[in-house]
């Protein structure tokens, strides 16, 4: 009879162990109070992302110029011999895709 009290009793207090165990969440963070405004009266955050926006926008411009360089300086240029400029303007080309890749996952 006890044996049967003590099994049943057994769920409960493993549930009551493992909810005091359970680390303690702070509470929801109310992000209006977090938001910084500039002096111009607007948020901080939405001109930092517009900001970064344009300087996409601009990195994606020299990466069109660069690759249509890229690609007349490549039809002038015969099979067997590659200029040094060609491998400098692939290595800035990847650069600024590197940089603009960074700013896409940061946002």
């Amino acid at each position: 009879m006890l044996r049967r009290k003590v099994l049943a009793c057994l769920p409960f207090g493993v549930l009551a162990a493992a909810q005091q165990q359970q680390p303690q969440l702070p509470p929801p963070r109310d992000d209006k109070e977090d938001e910084v405004r500039l002096p111009n009266g607007k948020l901080q955050r939405d001109e930092i992302l517009k900001s970064e926006y344009d300087k996409s926008l601009q990195d994606a411009i020299d990466l069109q110029r660069l690759s249509n360089e890229l690609r007349t300086d490549l039809e002038k240029t015969t099979p067997f011999v590659m200029s040094i400029s060609l491998i400098k303007k692939t290595e800035e080309i990847e650069k600024i895709a590197r940089r603009i890749r960074g700013r896409l996952k940061h946002t």
